[in-house]
């Protein structure tokens, strides 16, 4: 190999071997723990009824065909096609909507900021 190449493969293995950051031995926090507790944001869809109106893996009686399913919800883009999919613009739209879309037929359920982050924590479990 050239000089110059093993150079730059070397760095490329430097950048790559940080990129989980920390102890190598402490595994990376999960995304979702740090958003919420999605077990509790499950409960929770089952409680505000969010199944009338969406399909959600997982989620007992959840088989609406209202609003669109929620299958793999993790892995999109955008959030009703309005914000990128990220969990601070989640949080926001399962707390209100109609302040991301003001047409949307989503209601505003009544959840605070610690329950919508568990319920966007449920949802980015679904991969």
């Amino acid at each position: 190999m050239r000089a110059g190449t093993i150079g730059l493969l070397s760095i490329l293995l430097t950048v790559l071997g940080g990129c989980r950051g920390g102890n190598p031995a402490t595994p990376a926090a999960s995304p979702v723990s740090m958003i919420g507790d999605p077990v509790h944001g499950r409960a929770l869809i089952e409680e505000f009824k969010c199944g009338v109106c969406h399909t959600i893996p997982g989620v007992s009686a959840a088989r609406g065909v209202v609003a669109s399913p929620l299958f793999w919800f993790s892995r999109r883009s955008f959030i009703a096609g309005e914000v990128p999919n990220t969990p601070p613009n989640l949080v926001k739209w399962v707390r209100d909507p109609r302040a991301i879309e003001p047409r949307t037929a989503m209601p505003a359920v009544g959840l605070n900021e610690g329950e919508a982050r568990d319920v966007a924590a449920y949802l980015y479990t679904l991969r």
